[in-house]
C-alpha cells in the first residue's frame, strides 16, 4: 500500500512537470498568431503568451454572440419565453457586467462584492449582474447598438487589462471558487465559457420568437 501511494504521488509530480514544461516554454520567444481570423486561437501580438491565448478564445466566443444578435430587433431583445425567463437584452447586459466584475475582482485586486458600497457601479452594473425580476422590468426597450456598445466598451477595458499584465499575473491564484485556490486564468476562462453558455440560452430564445 505505501509503495502504490508512493507510485501514485510520483506520478503525479511527473504529471504536473509534464503540463507546466509547456506553458513556461510559452514564455520564450513565443510567436504569435495572425488576427486575420477569430478561427486562429494563440499568443497574440501586444500580449504575453498565455494572456494573449486567452484573449484569442474570448475574441472567438465574443464573435460568435454579436454574430447571433447584432440583426435582432427591439421586440427580439425584450422576447421572454415566460414570465421566469431572461431576454436576450438582459443576457448581453449580463455578460457586460459580469466582465466588468471581474475585471474590479482580477485588474483592482477587489474582493467579490465590495463594491456593493459604490453607488456608480452598482447603478451601471448590478441589475444586469443579477437578471431576475428586476432585469425583466429595466432591461427592455434598448436597441441592438446600446448592448454592442455595453459589450464593447467593457472589452476594450479588459484587453487595456490584460495589455498591462503578464502570464506571471495569470496564474496567481487565491481562494475564490467555494474557497478553492483560483488563479486569475481561471477566472478569466470562465468569462469565456459564461458567454458560451448564455450564447447556446440566445440560439435557444431564437427559435422560440413569437
Amino acid at each position: 500500500m505505501k509503495n502504490r501511494r508512493t507510485f501514485f504521488k510520483q506520478t503525479s509530480i511527473l504529471t504536473a512537470g509534464a503540463i507546466a514544461a509547456p506553458l513556461l516554454n510559452l514564455n520564450a520567444r513565443t510567436p504569435t498568431v495572425s488576427d486575420e481570423s477569430i478561427y486562429l486561437i494563440g499568443p497574440q501580438k501586444g500580449y504575453s503568451p498565455h494572456v494573449g491565448s486567452l484573449l484569442s478564445m474570448m475574441t472567438m466566443m465574443r464573435a460568435w454572440v454579436v454574430n447571433q444578435v447584432e440583426d435582432l430587433t427591439v421586440k427580439e431583445l425584450d422576447f421572454q419565453l415566460d414570465d421566469k425567463s431572461n431576454s436576450i437584452g438582459a443576457m448581453l447586459m449580463h455578460l457586460a457586467s459580469t466582465e466588468r466584475y471581474y475585471q474590479l475582482n482580477t485588474f483592482e485586486d477587489m474582493e467579490w462584492g465590495a463594491w456593493e458600497d459604490d453607488e456608480k457601479i452598482m447603478s451601471e452594473w448590478q441589475v444586469g449582474m443579477a437578471l431576475g425580476e428586476n432585469a425583466r422590468k429595466e432591461i427592455k426597450g434598448n436597441k441592438i447598438d446600446f448592448y454592442l456598445k455595453k459589450l464593447e466598451e467593457v472589452r476594450e477595458a479588459t484587453k487595456k487589462g490584460f495589455a498591462e499584465r503578464d502570464d506571471e499575473w495569470l496564474m496567481k491564484s487565491a481562494p475564490f471558487f467555494g474557497d478553492e485556490p483560483t488563479n486569475n486564468y481561471c477566472k478569466w476562462f470562465h468569462v469565456c465559457e459564461h458567454e458560451s453558455n448564455h450564447n447556446g440560452q440566445i440560439k435557444f430564445l431564437k427559435k422560440r420568437f413569437k
